[in-house]
């Protein structure tokens, strides 16, 4: 029979009583996480957000009680009240921190029935888990397994850390708008009609990049905000279409200063796990990452396995694949696998499927095992091959996996190989952490599919001041010069993601002109797009800069897990719909109507 409150409060949550709480009567409400009937003795695990707690209601001493109890089954709510009792010392249990007590129920009453559950939330491993589309269908059961609880008040004690720390280095927080205007660079914008402005339409901010710079004109000095943010992007593991974001601006800062908040505010945050981050971070320039590791987001707990240029060697070769790459200028580079000779066939094959996923036509391989043997032998010869080998700095006993390529593929290809080889090995290392700073990334990336340059951080990043001049022949027509050009932009990554970006930004009208030129705009369009910001930026704009700080990457690091909806309480699926609201969702022809809105089937 379900019953009501009443005026029944709980004084215990189910994580809290302990040999000290031993005779005291306490009310615990929850959940029935399992009931186990033995005849005159039912015992209930009931849990909340806390923890979990043995009730025990035995039939000579609380006959109603017991008589409820057999009615419960999983995940009814329950109202218990009873004395602290120490469980015998065979029943005892060390796993649980009120594994040496149980509640000796006197009275039990039944608050809500449940029914029989989608899946099952104590699932004894990951891999037992329901499929994820079934549990963000039913995310609320979902939830309630103790992993998402303690992830989500992880991101609580992140969140107010952050501010703490944030007020104690004295910046202000200030929300800025989430109805903007759309700016076509970068990810694609969610768009929103406006009803009272017919054929017109707001955006949702991919972030507050602008509105962050005016508060800099403003003279607001130092800003930050927890900013919700949303791109309308292809999703992967660590992608949703709205995430958070600490976003933080300063005044006349240099990167160094940035650097040392950014380091202390880590640290901070870190020390939630009991983790000391080394500090200050290492710094590698984009252009040292990619030679050597082939990824602007490298995992440094990762020992050895940086790529090594082998072109040289092959310089004169008459093999045509090869050859052709070293023509176009490309590269051919490898990885030493440590150990790795015996390697099998099945696994190679396996890795060279891996390896096309980033763009790699095939995988050679050479392996210096008690007999030597390579994918190249026939077409390069022993000689040339034992040289590839040596060149690479292999020894008996490891592999070499080679790609050619162009720079970007070759890098792509044998980074994320280097990722993959560590990850199937167990070459990384569990409770390390290995921050980092990457810096002077190039100021513009080359798309093949149209042809044109485009900012690698967004339009409002500086270029070095060294590289200044170079960028401004390139504008006036020296195209090839672009992809010299080095923008003061930095990232901050730790255990191979990217948990920080930003940059010193452009303060002056004319250079940031040269910038809206440089992808393409002319100036009525430039006008058009960005004309009140050209406007401010008229008005006396101090030297600035910032950075934003995913909280769901930090928060996969900190937990850790690969799956960022493993950090948020309602996520999207990998096609951006959320199953538990059914969403998105078809709206009423009238609600089309008065936005000005008529949907053309295809």
């Amino acid at each position: 029979m379900i019953e009501n409150l009443g005026n029944l409060e709980r004084t215990h949550s189910c994580g809290a009583l302990r040999k000290e709480d031993v005779g005291q009567r306490v009310t615990l409400m929850g959940w029935c996480a399992r009931r186990r009937d033995f005849g005159p003795l039912t015992f209930i695990d009931l849990r909340d957000r806390d923890g979990i707690t043995q009730i025990v209601v035995n039939q000579e001493h609380a006959t109603d009680a017991h008589a409820k109890a057999k009615e419960v089954r999983g995940e009814y709510v329950l109202a218990v009240s009873g004395a602290v009792a120490l469980r015998d010392e065979s029943a005892r249990n060390p796993k649980l921190e009120t594994g040496y007590v149980e509640v000796q129920a006197s009275d039990l009453v039944i608050l809500n029935d449940a029914r029989t559950l989608p899946f099952q939330l104590d699932a004894p491993a990951s891999e037992a888990l329901a499929s994820e589309d079934l549990r963000l269908k039913y995310r609320y059961l979902d939830l309630r397994r103790p992993q998402l609880q303690a992830n989500l008040r992880l991101r609580h004690r992140v969140l107010l850390e952050i501010n703490r720390y944030m007020d104690e280095q004295g910046f202000t927080q200030i929300e800025t708008p989430n109805l903007i205007k759309s700016t076509p660079e970068g990810a694609r914008d969610y768009i929103v009609p406006s009803r009272v402005q017919p054929g017109k339409f707001f955006a949702l901010p991919q972030s507050p990049q602008i509105f962050k710079q005016i508060c800099m004109i403003a003279g607001l000095d130092k800003y930050y905000q927890i900013a919700r943010c949303f791109r309308d992007e292809d999703l992967r593991a660590d992608r949703q279409p709205e995430f958070s974001q600490l976003d933080v601006e300063m005044s006349f800062a240099t990167p160094d200063q940035i650097y040392q908040l950014v380091e202390g505010l880590f640290a901070r945050v870190f020390r939630l796990r009991s983790i000391e981050l080394q500090i200050p971070f290492p710094r590698f320039t984009f252009a040292e990452v990619m030679r050597r590791f082939g990824s602007d987001k490298p995992d440094m707990r990762i020992d050895g396995m940086e790529l090594q240029d082998l072109s040289a060697t092959l310089a004169e070769t008459t093999f045509a694949p090869y050859a052709s790459v070293l023509s176009a200028r490309g590269e051919i580079k490898g990885i030493v696998v440590s150990g790795a000779a015996s390697m099998s066939r099945k696994t190679l094959d396996e890795l060279q499927e891996f390896a096309k996923r980033y763009g790699a036509a095939a995988l050679a391989w050479i392996k210096l095992g008690d007999e030597f043997s390579s994918s190249l032998l026939k077409v390069l010869g022993h000689d040339t091959v034992v040289d590839l080998a040596g060149t690479a700095g292999a020894q008996k006993g490891d592999a070499v996996l080679i790609v050619a390529g162009k720079s970007e593929v070759v890098a792509a290809s044998l980074g994320a190989l280097r990722n993959e080889i560590a990850r199937r090995e167990k070459l990384v290392p569990e409770n390390v952490y290995a921050p980092l700073w990457v810096t002077d990334f190039p100021m513009f990336e080359f798309h093949g599919d149209d042809g044109r340059y485009y900012s690698m951080h967004h339009p409002f990043t500086s270029p070095l001041d060294e590289d200044l001049p170079v960028f401004e022949r390139a504008v006036n027509g020296e195209t090839d010069l672009f992809g010299q050009v080095r923008a003061k932009a930095y990232d901050a990554v730790i255990n191979g993601v990217e948990v920080a970006g930003g940059s010193i930004r452009i303060h002056r009208r004319d250079v940031q002109s040269l910038v809206f030129k440089a992808l393409g705009m002319t100036e009525e369009m430039a006008r058009a797009r960005f004309g009140f910001f050209l406007e401010a930026l008229a008005y006396g704009t101090p030297p600035h800069g910032g950075i934003a700080s995913g909280i769901e990457r930090t928060l996969m690091v900190l937990v850790p897990t690969e799956n960022i909806r493993d950090v948020m309480a309602f996520p999207k699926t990998a096609s951006a719909q959320d199953l538990m609201i059914d969403a998105p969702g078809e709206v009423d022809a009238k609600q089309l109507e008065e936005l000005h809105l008529k949907i053309v089937k295809e």
